[in-house]
């Protein structure tokens, strides 16, 4: 796959599935904006592996559930790159909390939302004006947008969708000019599981799986990669699974 001569914002691209999309698309021949809250280090550490391999990468802090943020993140990656972004891969999002529905309140249901929706909306209002003809958005939803999430995550699911949902109707409003793909993770070794999974449940669950294995960050990027890239170019409206097996849609 190439992506030569093509620019690309990853969000949440400090750490885990985000970093590794960044690095992975940069591989390809990306320029890459890096977005992260809070990951710092690890934005910066692969802004220094992308440069010292000759690419083109910077990465800027911020909170994509602001306007201001995005549109700042936009500005940033034209002003470095060029006016065209061709490829958004939306990786920001998170459980936040697990709260069962009695003892959820409106703030956690509304954090969750903003931070895995309504960021999305934003990172597409702001960038798809810049967005020419062949270029593709890659959202992140999860497994549990499709059989509701484990115990404590029904706002998490719902959100996740939501993404699915609005993957569609995006990919229809959007098309021709514009893809757009959702990427649907089950089990990845990813820091989201070891701070709301249990060792057991992931043993169990990975055990369960055809693959009999967690999921690796750097196989998702694959994934990502290739719904960002031209290889891709009959595929919008989708949300691809990739679980090692212990869900078939």
């Amino acid at each position: 796959m190439t992506m030569s001569g093509k620019t690309a914002i990853v969000t949440g691209g400090g750490r885990d599935i985000g970093r590794a999309c960044a690095m992975r698309l940069a591989a390809d021949g990306a320029r890459v904006a890096i977005n992260y809250h809070s990951s710092g280090s690890g934005a910066e550490t692969a802004v220094a592996e992308i440069t010292a391999a000759g690419g083109k990468a910077f990465a800027l802090q911020g909170d994509m559930t602001k306007p201001e943020d995005v549109e700042k993140l936009v500005s940033e990656t034209r002003s470095q790159f060029g006016d065209a972004i061709h490829a958004l891969v939306h990786v920001t999002g998170g459980l936040v909390a697990r709260k069962t529905f009695p003892d959820m309140d409106l703030g956690h249901w509304n954090a969750v939302m903003d931070l895995n929706v309504t960021s999305f909306f934003h990172l597409a209002k702001a960038a798809t004006p810049h967005m020419p003809e062949g270029s593709s958005i890659v959202a992140f939803a999860s497994q549990a947008g499709r059989d509701g999430g484990g115990p404590g995550a029904v706002a998490y699911a719902t959100s996740k969708g939501a993404l699915m949902t609005m993957t569609r109707g995006m990919a229809k409003e959007f098309g021709p000019k514009i893809r757009v793909n959702a990427i649907c993770p089950g089990m990845i070794d990813t820091d989201f599981h070891n701070i709301f999974t249990k060792d057991e449940v992931r043993a169990k669950v990975s055990g369960m799986a055809p693959v009999k294995r967690e999921g690796t960050s750097e196989e998702v990027a694959n994934l990502a990669a290739f719904l960002a890239s031209d290889q891709s170019s009959f595929m919008t409206g989708t949300s691809v699974d990739i679980n090692g097996g212990i869900l078939f849609s």
